[in-house]
């Protein structure tokens, strides 16, 4: 069982930027592919990243446009994605979810597959 604890939301202005983490709890991360999601209440989960287990492939939603930056530390059990040029369409619910590297990260990455889920971390974009 691997618990995922998201952090590092908050309100800020369009344009700002915020480091979002995903802490793991135990070094069993290393064997996951971790994968970032985005929540609207009324809308679909949005994909936004993945990472494979060694962090050797990253792939990003073409509409994130290279404002969002995935990255993995290992040895602190951490997955981190950095949003830069933040949007008021970025608000949302952000989590982290874990797969098996077995499942592998691809372009064509989707929520299917991710068995560990974080409670979220709330993202705001406002002036």
């Amino acid at each position: 069982q691997l618990q995922l604890v998201e952090s590092g939301g908050g309100s800020v202005q369009p344009g700002g930027s915020l480091r979002l983490s995903c802490t793991a709890s135990s070094r069993a991360l290393s064997d996951y592919v971790v994968g970032w999601f985005r929540e609207v209440p009324g809308n679909r989960r949005e994909r936004l990243s993945c990472i494979s287990s060694r962090g050797r492939n990253r792939y990003y939603d073409e509409s994130l446009e290279g404002r969002f930056t995935v990255s993995r530390d290992n040895t602190k059990y951490i997955v981190y994605l950095q949003l830069t040029d933040l949007k008021p369409e970025d608000t949302g619910e952000y989590f982290c979810a874990a797969a098996h590297k077995t499942l592998g990260c691809s372009a064509q990455f989707s929520d299917y597959g991710y068995e560990f889920w974080g409670r979220g971390t709330q993202v705001t974009i406002s002036s």
